[in-house]
């Protein structure tokens, strides 16, 4: 068996009917090995019982959201996150009012325990892995509201660490800045998780920008140059979905095509080939801190 581990994690679950059914499609073909929901979705309650429905191909966690459609608490109870309408603000936004200290931390906790609790509704179990929709488990103050929530229920589940290691940085192209962004933040938070004792993985491939998804060799690339032993692979696959115009993206921004573009490269035997190449096994990220614990007792 190898001594690497794949975990390929499909973010945006129940966004829409067509990006859930893209996702189900690849965890059946046991390509994509672990999704996360984002419960205050529309189609969120769908998309459970479809992935039920279909024996729960993979794992199947939360994605806590501060950014997207409507909260599941009401508005006015978390009125530092809304804006006129009752609906999320975006996420710049979200990021403006996290940096001049316009968010208010007990209402980030109410919040996410609402969401968490409404998962719970949803699926009838804890989740098996959680990250942030747009990653905003990295930004400190979500950090420690999300972790609160979760020491309040004695949860220890797989947690993203947001980490883009140098020779993935210069080596794989695109969204450079935004990876240096977010890959500051998330070496801060990851530290944080490790000392709290959540798993995770040790490098993260895959974050992007529309237009670098059109290349054939896209993730063959990722996956040549990532180190680590358990990494997390982050992608956005769908079939096409219109839904998503006007809630998560514009008609021109290269969004939803994106997520088709990726549903192909995951589909072609190519990325079998690349994963087996990079000394790879597929895994679900549930299963993979067992497997590294086995393997350190054994050695």
């Amino acid at each position: 068996m190898s001594a690497r581990r794949l975990l390929v994690v499909a973010d945006d679950f129940g966004i829409g009917p067509e990006t859930s059914r893209g996702i189900l499609d690849l965890m059946r073909a046991g390509v994509v090995t672990g999704t996360v929901l984002l419960v205050n979705a529309p189609t969120a309650e769908d998309a459970v019982r479809r992935w039920r429905a279909a024996g729960g191909p993979g794992d199947l966690g939360w994605h806590p959201n501060l950014n997207l459609d409507r909260p599941v608490s009401a508005p006015g109870a978390v009125a530092s996150l809304v804006c006129r309408g009752g609906g999320f603000a975006p996420l710049g936004v979200l990021m403006a009012r996290l940096a001049t200290g316009g968010v208010r931390y007990r209402e980030l906790v109410r919040e996410l325990d609402a969401q968490l609790g409404r998962y719970r509704e949803l699926v009838g179990a804890d989740p098996a892995l959680i990250n942030g929709h747009k990653h905003v488990h990295v930004f400190p103050l979500v950090r420690r509201a999300l972790a609160e929530v979760l020491a309040a229920r004695r949860l220890r589940p797989y947690v993203r660490r947001v980490i883009d290691p140098v020779s993935c940085l210069w080596g794989v192209p695109g969204a450079r800045g935004k990876r240096l962004f977010l890959g500051a933040l998330g070496a801060w938070a990851a530290r944080r998780q490790r000392r709290a004792g959540f798993p995770g993985n040790d490098a993260l491939a895959g974050i992007t920008d529309p237009r670098w998804v059109r290349d054939p060799q896209f993730f063959a690339r990722w996956l040549a140059r990532v180190p680590g032993r358990v990494v997390e692979l982050a992608v956005h696959p769908g079939h096409r979905d219109e839904t998503l115009i006007g809630r998560d993206c514009t008609a021109t921004d290269g969004q939803v095509q994106r997520r088709t573009d990726e549903q192909a490269l995951l589909s072609a035997p190519e990325f079998a080939r690349a994963c087996a190449g990079a000394g790879f096994d597929l895994c679900r990220p549930s299963r993979a801190w067992d497997l590294r614990t086995e393997a350190a007792r054994a050695a």
